[in-house]
């Protein structure tokens, strides 16, 4: 099977017309014998693409125009699935389960379909295994990070690329076979030019440190009760890590060091290795090494990092002057509701203390005007003990 899949055309939709979406759907049109499908939400995507002379460009870093045509740019699901081989997620993880709903009825049921998220952060095994019920023939799996990054989005129309990864690191559900991780891995490495790593076991990728506790730890640091703009709005927009401030730093090892004797406790427990999980300040320097001016502690880590450089808070005017966090954003409604929410979940199971992750996690709810009660529906109830078993 997997000397026929790599000699015939595959058949990639890209959900999400996103920033990842748009450069994703350029760089795979550049290959031969794939073809691409861009699924959006919104009805005005298609119009956008056929306005602009259905053409999307990519802005590489080097300068150079990248140009392509898009088999198909659509809005319906039936549309884009029906011949799909590859499916890959890239709307945020507060998105994914009406996505799914949309488009498991139109996806192939006599052939293996590889449904993947990128990143696939945020418990997205256990939410596919969930929606993919009615398709057994699903492969699931999830990339732990984005392979590169994409900014300046017109929709239809253009998107820029910053930088790539010089790795991808991979896995799958763990219900998923040898052979269908063989075949898996050939698909991914015949779409992506950088190597592609797959991890032994999901949790790699659900227990990396990113996202979840880097921007909820900042924030916290910022305007939390003992950060400077406590109860009152910031005088002026402000930068993540150019400007994170030494409480959030402190924080953010903290929080850390908790994830780690999460990966502790799971390896101990279910005697998986989770040896990719690295600390964060560890996972930062390996990805970004000479970009980083001073590696000397976390704070200098994250405010001497060129690659973090200018990238500004989520922030919205204030009726009463200054700025304030926008909690619709997706540092909140993702990154917070769902990834910071899962780690407190899965430490509750685990019984380990998490303090410092529970006390973000409670105060940023509340700062959403959310429940800490009010989590994702898709953990499985039994989750331990079915591992265990």
């Amino acid at each position: 099977m997997i000397e026929t899949l790599s000699g015939q055309p595959l058949n990639v939709v890209i959900c999400g017309a996103g920033k990842i979406g748009h450069l994703t759907t350029v760089l795979f049109k550049q290959l031969p014998d794939v073809n691409v499908t861009l699924l959006g939400s919104h009805p005005r995507l298609p119009e956008a693409y056929q306005q602009h002379g259905k053409r999307l460009h990519a802005l590489l870093p080097n300068g150079e125009m990248l140009t392509a045509t898009p088999d198909c740019v659509t809005c319906d699901p039936a549309e884009a699935c029906r011949d799909a081989d590859v499916v890959i997620i890239t709307v945020p993880a507060n998105f994914r389960a009406d996505l799914l709903a949309r488009i498991v009825p139109h996806l192939p049921a006599d052939k293996p379909v590889y449904v993947g998220a990128i990143p696939g952060f945020c418990g997205f095994d256990w939410l596919a295994e969930r929606e993919l019920s009615a398709r057994p023939n699903a492969v699931i799996w999830g990339m732990k990070d984005v392979a590169h990054i994409a900014f300046d989005l017109l929709p239809g129309q253009s998107i820029k690329m910053g930088g790539e990864k010089a790795t991808l690191y991979v896995a799958t559900h763990r219900r998923e076979t040898a052979a269908s991780q063989q075949t898996l891995m050939v698909l991914l490495q015949r779409l992506y030019s950088a190597p592609v790593v797959l991890l032994p076991d999901y949790l790699e990728i659900t227990l990396t440190p990113g996202n979840p506790i880097m921007h909820s730890a900042v924030i916290y640091g910022l305007i939390g009760p003992y950060g400077q703009w406590h109860a009152r709005p910031l005088s002026q927009p402000l930068c993540w890590w150019n400007d994170c401030p030494e409480l959030g730093a402190y924080y953010l090892e903290r929080m850390d060091e908790e994830n780690q004797q999460l990966c502790a406790a799971l390896e101990t427990r279910l005697g998986v290795r989770l040896d990719s999980v690295l600390p964060l300040k560890q996972e930062i320097i390996d990805a970004y090494g000479d970009q980083i001016a001073d590696a000397h502690t976390m704070l200098s880590v994250l405010r001497t990092n060129q690659a973090y450089h200018g990238i500004g808070l989520p922030l919205q005017k204030h009726d009463a002057g200054g700025y304030v966090f926008d909690t619709q954003h997706r540092v909140f409604q993702e990154d917070i509701a769902y990834g910071l929410s899962l780690l407190v979940t899965i430490a509750e199971n685990l019984a380990v203390s998490v303090p410092y992750i529970e006390e973000v996690y409670r105060w940023c709810s509340d700062y959403m005007g959310t429940s800490t009660q009010d989590r994702p529906d898709y953990f499985p109830p039994h989750w331990l003990t079915d591992e265990m078993n």
